[in-house]
């Protein structure tokens, strides 16, 4: 009772402040704070949580609601819950919600995501240009779970001929010494219409030393000139940086990470995808 008192009391303060003269700082003995934030909430809040990330806020509001906001106040989504729902909890980025319900006595978890619209223009693809289904994938060259995942996403390729293309993007990650160097050697191929030989090659690597991408990107039969210039090139740098900005935006901090027409898709196995991608033809197909 004092928590939910207490979290009662916290989430109606921002209303009372935002009614008040604003002030910026203040002290009281050796207590000192500031408010950082005040917006209003669309209902009377019952429950909160905010993610570890900071970029996501679950209110869990009396008409059954619970709203999701960024931590400037902008209302991403709202979600509807039974009534007897009275305390909720979050997974540390807010992609799971955790509800108790007094009234019947259950605990209930729920998968939360948004849709990301990502730029793909200029990116390789594999498929038919055309598809209605957009697989988006970024991937790491190095990352061992994206390597593992080639196969499932060849044969989801094979079984679905003419209803999907897959969009590749990179995301190096900065664990990883050779992704960045790796990443740019494959879109310096994509320059020379070799992307997927290179793709297909760096995958394939299995000793990542300083000279394997040179030596993998001479095997493919590159010209050796003309990729050593445009690795270091503006064009490529600056592709490879769209791509992580690209990844930033649609809250991407992991590789293998996929989004169907959109969608996030956390489940990597066959049948998960191809359920997405059965989802997505029978909603219309592209968006």
């Amino acid at each position: 009772m004092l928590k939910k008192t207490l979290l009662c009391a916290a989430l109606l303060l921002p209303l009372t402040v935002q009614a008040q003269e604003p002030k910026k700082n203040t002290a009281a003995g050796d207590l000192n704070w500031s408010v950082q934030a005040s917006w209003p909430i669309p209902a009377k809040p019952v429950d909160i949580a905010q993610s570890l990330d900071n970029k996501k806020v679950f209110i869990l509001g009396a008409d059954s609601k619970v709203y999701i906001f960024t931590p400037d106040g902008k209302q991403l989504g709202a979600l509807p819950v039974d009534s007897g729902v009275t305390a909720i909890d979050i997974a540390a980025r807010g992609e799971m919600l955790y509800l108790v319900n007094d009234k019947t006595k259950t605990y209930t978890a729920i998968d939360v995501s948004f849709n990301q619209k990502i730029d793909i223009i200029g990116a390789p693809v594999r498929g038919a240009e055309n598809a209605p289904v957009t697989l988006v994938l970024f991937s790491d060259f190095e990352c061992p779970w994206c390597g593992k995942l080639e196969p499932t996403l060849a044969e989801l390729l094979t079984k679905n001929t003419d209803k999907l293309r897959i969009v590749f993007k990179h995301l190096p990650l900065p664990m990883h010494q050779q992704a960045e160097p790796a990443a740019l050697a494959a879109i310096a191929a994509q320059k020379q219409g070799k992307f997927w030989e290179m793709h297909d090659a760096l995958f394939q690597t299995t000793n990542w030393t300083p000279t394997v991408i040179d030596e993998t990107a001479q095997r493919i039969g590159l010209n050796m000139a003309q990729y050593k210039a445009d690795v270091s090139g503006p064009e490529v740098q600056t592709q490879l940086a769209k791509d992580k900005a690209d990844a930033q935006a649609a809250d991407v901090v992991a590789t293998p990470s996929m989004f169907v027409n959109g969608r996030p898709a956390r489940d990597r196995s066959l049948p998960a995808l191809q359920k997405m991608v059965d989802e997505a033809l029978a909603a219309g197909g592209a968006k």
